[in-house]
C-alpha cells in the first residue's frame, strides 16, 4: 500500500481510505491482508477485470476526442508565395510537428492572388499573402499582419567612386542593367515596378521566374541583377534601395465566416509567435 500510494502521489492513509470507500460501495472486501502484504479477493479479481476495461475505454474516449479535434490526425492546408513556403514556413511546420506529430500538411506555393482565392473558396485553410489584396472576393477574408519584408538587390557589381556609399543602391545605377525578375503580375513584381516607375526608371527585365532559388542561380551565372526577399539572404547579402525601402507587409488570411479548425488554429498561433 505504501508503494502504491507513492506511485499515485498520495499519502498511504489517503489511499487506504479510498480503498475502504470503494469496498463499501461494492459491498465486499476487494483486498485481503496477508502479513505485511495484500492480495486480491475473489471479489477484487472480478472488479479488476471491469476496472481495467473502464480505464481502457476512458483512454479511448480521450483519443477519440483529440482525433475529432484534429490535433492528432488532422490536416492543415496552407498556401503562400515563394518567400513564405521556402523561408518562413519550414521552421513553423517543424515546431507544429514537434508538438503534434500526427498532423499532416498540404503546402501550396502560388502568388498572393491565387492563394487568397484558394482560401476564399475553401481549398486552403490559411494563406500568407502580400498586402494589400485586390478583388471584391477578398472582403470575405480576415487579414492578420504577420511580418514586414524587404526586397534587396543581388548581383550588382560596381566600382564605386572614391567616397561613394556602398551600403545601398539607387535606381539610376541599374537603369540600363539586365534584370532577372519575378513574373509580371505577382505581388513582388508589383512592388518593384511601382518603385522603379516612381523613380522614373523602366526595368530592363530579360528573364522572368517564379522561384527565388532560380533567380539567385541566374544572377550568380551573370544573367543580370535580381531582387529577392531579405529572408532568402544571409546576413550582409544584398543591398537595400537608398531611394526608398522596397518593403511589403505579409499577412495571414483566412475565411471570415469560418471558425478555424483546432489544427489550423494551432498552426496560426505558432506561426504568429514564431514570426512576430
Amino acid at each position: 500500500m505504501t508503494r502504491a500510494a507513492y506511485q499515485l502521489g498520495i499519502s498511504q492513509p489517503a489511499l487506504s481510505a479510498m480503498v475502504r470507500k470503494l469496498e463499501d460501495e461494492v459491498g465486499a472486501p476487494l483486498l485481503s491482508r496477508i502479513g505485511r502484504g495484500i492480495d486480491l479477493t475473489e471479489a477484487g479479481r472480478a472488479f479488476l477485470v471491469h476496472a481495467e476495461d473502464a480505464v481502457r475505454r476512458a483512454d479511448a474516449a480521450v483519443r477519440a476526442v483529440r482525433e475529432l479535434m484534429g490535433l492528432e490526425h488532422g490536416s492543415i492546408r496552407v498556401g503562400g508565395g515563394a518567400t513564405a513556403t521556402s523561408y518562413l514556413l519550414p521552421c513553423v511546420v517543424s515546431a507544429v510537428r514537434r508538438a503534434h506529430p500526427g498532423l499532416r500538411f498540404y503546402v501550396r506555393e502560388a502568388g498572393s492572388s491565387a492563394v487568397a482565392a484558394a482560401v476564399q473558396s475553401g481549398e486552403l485553410d490559411l494563406g500568407i499573402v502580400t498586402l494589400p489584396l485586390k478583388g471584391a472576393q477578398t472582403d470575405d477574408l480576415v487579414r492578420i499582419p504577420l511580418v514586414h519584408d524587404e526586397l534587396r538587390i543581388i548581383g550588382l557589381r560596381r566600382k564605386p567612386a572614391k567616397g561613394a556609399r556602398t551600403d545601398g543602391f539607387r535606381w539610376s545605377e541599374i537603369a540600363d542593367l539586365p534584370v532577372v525578375a519575378f513574373e509580371a503580375g505577382t505581388a513582388v513584381r508589383e512592388v518593384l515596378d511601382r518603385a522603379a516607375a516612381a523613380a522614373g526608371v523602366s526595368l530592363n527585365v530579360v528573364m522572368e521566374l517564379r522561384s527565388i532559388e532560380s533567380i539567385k542561380q541566374m544572377v550568380a551565372a551573370g544573367i543580370g541583377v535580381g531582387f529577392v526577399s531579405r529572408f532568402a539572404l544571409k546576413a550582409g547579402e544584398g543591398l537595400a534601395c537608398r531611394d526608398g525601402r522596397l518593403s511589403r507587409e505579409l499577412a495571414i488570411v483566412r475565411r471570415r465566416d469560418r471558425k478555424p479548425s483546432p489544427a489550423a488554429a494551432v498552426f496560426e498561433r505558432i506561426l504568429g509567435r514564431t514570426l512576430w
